[in-house]
């Protein structure tokens, strides 16, 4: 089953250009269970990139553009009384789908932020004191741009943890720029669904039967022990207030056996560990006020962090 989440990761390189290391992330996440923040200024094919996974793992997908006025039960739903039966009826948001798109999250306020946390931690959404089970497959990908303040709320600590990576969405290579703008020139449009691919490439149930498999990745006891000696030493790091959580230490394990199985490999490697430790960090991490002044940043935190912590032979 692995070569189909290489295909799936082909075809979405072939929709978006020159987004390779967040192509991988992303299935990474997918497989791992794990929500995804992409980070990244505009027009940097954010939106288009999660809308085409969705579709290609045929999906149900709902979209959520978060402004300022957005409430909780426009993500949750309502109860809305029928005048004809009397009584009332439950109208659910959009977050009952099993791909949400949680757009520009940091421009709604923190309640409305809040109605997130229990669906991304339980996979379950309360509602009129019932609790109601969202899909088995239920994936949250928040977008964000880093460079607006103005407008916009940080999100807490809290919500933060329940992302699994972060990853940062950058300008792509000029030749894959170049690429693209031959392929509108020859008439591609990303608009056009019907363009990415002539079928879907996977469906829900093979999605989760590959998490299954991801779950027996052997993870060996040196391997354990590194794992927690990094989110150990992580917690005592002079430059920072706040460091891995153990969900964060779970997340990692289970993004660990992800990057393996991807790779036809059914062990994890101190390597899987490390090339994880930035998406997987960056947000959560506090840095001390000091650090800040000082003008560390939090990938030079991550590096010493891995240099410090001796890897298992």
């Amino acid at each position: 089953m692995n070569a189909v989440f290489t295909e799936l990761q082909q075809a979405l390189g072939q929709i978006v250009l020159g987004q390779a290391n967040i192509v991988e992330g992303l299935t990474v996440g997918l497989l791992a269970e794990g929500h995804v923040i992409l980070e990244g200024v505009p027009g940097t094919a954010k939106t288009l990139l999660v809308k085409a996974m969705a579709t290609l793992l045929q999906a149900d997908f709902r979209r959520i553009q978060l402004t300022p006025d957005v409430l909780p039960a426009d993500i949750l739903g309502t109860s809305i009384f029928d005048f004809n039966s009397h009584s009332f009826t439950l109208r659910k948001g959009p977050i009952f789908t099993q791909v949400l798109l949680a757009d520009e999250i940091n421009r709604t306020p923190p309640k409305t932020q809040a109605a997130l946390l229990e669906a991304m931690e339980e996979r379950q959404v309360t509602l009129d004191g019932n609790s109601l089970a969202l899909s088995p497959l239920f994936w949250t990908i928040a977008t964000q741009n880093p460079l607006e303040f103005e407008g916009t709320y940080p999100l807490p600590e809290a919500q933060l943890d329940r992302f699994l990576l972060k990853l940062v969405v950058s300008y792509p290579e000029l030749s894959a720029e170049k690429q693209m703008l031959q392929n509108v020139l020859a008439g591609f449009d990303p608009r056009q669904a019907d363009q990415w691919q002539s079928q879907p490439l996977l469906t829900v149930e093979q999605v989760l039967a590959a998490r299954q498999q991801v779950r027996q990745v052997r993870v060996e006891e040196p391997v354990q022990d590194y794992l927690l000696a990094l989110v150990t030493a992580s917690r005592q790091q002079p430059e920072l207030m706040l460091g891995a959580s153990p969900r964060a230490a779970v997340g990692w394990l289970r993004a660990s056996q992800a990057r393996a199985w991807l790779a036809n490999r059914p062990f994890v490697t101190p390597d899987d560990l490390k090339a994880l430790a930035l998406p997987l960090l960056q947000h959560r991490f506090i840095l001390k006020p000091e650090a800040q002044l000082d003008g560390v940043s939090m990938a030079q935190v991550i590096r010493n962090l891995l240099a410090r912590v001796p890897v298992p032979r």
